[in-house]
């Protein structure tokens, strides 16, 4: 008895823990940008809510949207993820963009659970840093 005890405790041990909702919209946030950095706006498109597809309707329109109003976005020197906080049924994500001349921008990123998985329901710029007290 003691010895499936102990062999049942390792292989929980060893098992993946399951991601929860803050590293599940971490990763679709990331898939996206990698996607536009790749200019794979079929790819960037996907991971958008259908409420945001709609508005755009092709993976085109949504692409220039993106690169004339989000171009730090488009071609981050970097992105560090900053709060994560719940809203209403979903969460919103906030992240920091260093663009390539080397400014900060922030970025809240709206986030809606789909049969599909984690998707974006919409980006807001932020005026300043969160964090800034």
């Amino acid at each position: 008895m003691r010895l499936v005890s102990i062999t049942l405790l390792l292989i929980s041990l060893a098992l993946p823990l399951k991601a929860g909702p803050e590293e599940d919209v971490k990763s679709v946030i990331s898939q996206q940008i990698e996607s536009f950095k790749r200019d794979d706006f079929g790819a960037a498109f996907e991971f958008a809510s259908n409420s945001i597809r709609s508005i755009f309707r092709t993976p085109e329109n949504f692409g220039r949207m993106v690169r004339q109003g989000y171009p730090m976005v488009w071609r981050p020197r970097s992105v560090t993820f900053l709060s994560f906080d719940k809203l209403g049924e979903g969460y919103t994500q906030d992240i920091e963009v260093i663009d390539q001349n080397g400014i900060a921008h922030y970025l809240r990123y709206y986030m809606i659970s789909t049969n599909l998985g984690w998707r974006i329901n919409g980006v807001e710029m932020l005026k300043g840093n969160p964090l800034a007290v």
